[in-house]
């Protein structure tokens, strides 16, 4: 499991910006991380359960706190509070970002939503 070696928050740019030990690094918006949250309000406790989050295209994050040495609780200014957010997720989150951001504005256009 890569391990986060920096966390940097720029509430100006909306960003959280992680490095990882393994050199790989993150630049990782606000609105998709509160989207993409691993909390079970997003993601339901199964698939079928999981929220598409609309909305949120002006959303920050106003705190990142530790949780032990494997994670971060990211605080949103939308008041969402309960995700916790593993390196492994984060790591994940950075890899995957253009391909889940596809799917997320797709699935916003299905819906009828916007950010």
């Amino acid at each position: 499991m890569p391990r986060a070696t920096e966390i940097r928050l720029s509430r100006a740019q909306r960003l959280l910006f992680v490095t990882f030990e393994d050199g790989a690094t993150a630049d990782l918006p606000a609105e998709y991380l509160r989207v993409e949250s691993p909390s079970a309000e997003v993601q339901g406790h199964q698939p079928s359960e999981r929220q598409l989050v609309a909305g949120k295209r002006l959303v920050n994050i106003t705190a990142v706190e530790p949780v032990g040495n494997y994670a971060v609780r990211l605080i949103f200014d939308d008041g969402h509070d309960t995700g916790i957010y593993s390196w492994e997720l984060l790591h994940r989150l950075g890899r995957e970002r253009d391909h889940r951001w596809r799917a997320y504005l797709q699935a916003l256009e299905r819906a009828g939503l916007s950010r």
